[in-house]
């Protein structure tokens, strides 16, 4: 048993709340344990430069903490003058993980930001602000389709993160700060509904671990991906039932109240 009281194979408790915005075309709030972000998803009639007249669309996402999201307090990082390492290669994971299913020529020219906002962090903010930021995402993507901007729901499939990790003996799923601070092994998994891989980042701290143990990992991952699926599912109401179909056009889709 962990300190939490979770079995190695399970997930912290998830909530995934849409629409806790208002103003934003598509929101919610993605709770993973004490781990809680808020996700909000804005659409720009831009594209970046590489993109003009290529009839390419655009998703990207920014990533940040609070100053109380920890323990202690922490600068932010406007008044440092520039975003750390550690956030820049947070984003351009979850810009990456969320355009891995999205038809960008079907979205046409123009971009969807995503802004990940950690509210409190205990382990796995990148993991879960994958899982909430996609959530966001469709939700805009629907408005845009209300607002006849596009002809279909341009996802092509749904995706989720988790983290998984070796602490001595034990293989654990969606680690706390605690545990990953600890952890001989710390691994971030992101996955398509269909069980397909986005992105695999995993790292040794001190002794290197074998492929059998990568594969017992990913399998715990997996196993929770497919949880987190189905709360995205929830989440997302009659959305869901037209991801993965470029068949049917919005009005035929009366989708979720922002």
């Amino acid at each position: 048993m962990r300190l939490d009281g979770r079995g190695t194979g399970e997930l912290r408790p998830v909530k995934i709340i849409p629409g806790c915005n208002k103003y934003a075309e598509g929101s919610c709030l993605i709770e993973m344990g004490d781990t809680r972000i808020l996700c909000t998803a804005s659409v720009d009639d831009k594209v970046p430069p590489f993109l003009k007249g290529t009839g390419k669309g655009w998703v990207t996402a920014e990533y940040g903490m609070l100053p109380r999201a920890t323990e202690s307090r922490n600068l932010r990082e406007a008044i440092k003058g520039r975003p750390s390492g550690r956030t820049l290669e947070i984003q351009r994971l979850i810009g990456r993980s969320l355009r891995a299913v999205v038809d960008l020529e079907a979205l046409g020219e123009r971009t969807v930001i995503v802004d990940c906002d950690v509210l409190q962090a205990d382990g796995g903010t990148r993991t879960a602000a994958i899982t909430g930021g996609f959530v966001a995402l469709v939700y805009a993507l629907d408005w845009l389709r209300n607002e006849g901007a596009i002809e279909t729901l341009p996802v092509q499939d749904l995706v989720a993160a988790v983290s998984a990790g070796k602490i001595k003996d034990s293989y654990l799923l969606d680690l706390t700060f605690t545990e990953d601070s600890v952890a001989e092994v710390d691994l971030n998994v992101v996955m398509t509904a269909q069980g397909h891989l986005v992105e695999v980042q995993g790292t040794a701290e001190g002794k290197p671990f074998t492929r059998e143990e990568l594969n017992l990992m990913l399998n715990l991952a997996t196993e929770g991906i497919r949880s987190l699926v189905s709360l995205q599912r929830e989440a997302l109401g009659t959305l869901a039932s037209f991801i993965g179909r470029q068949d049917e056009n919005a009005e035929n889709n009366p989708g979720q109240p922002q």
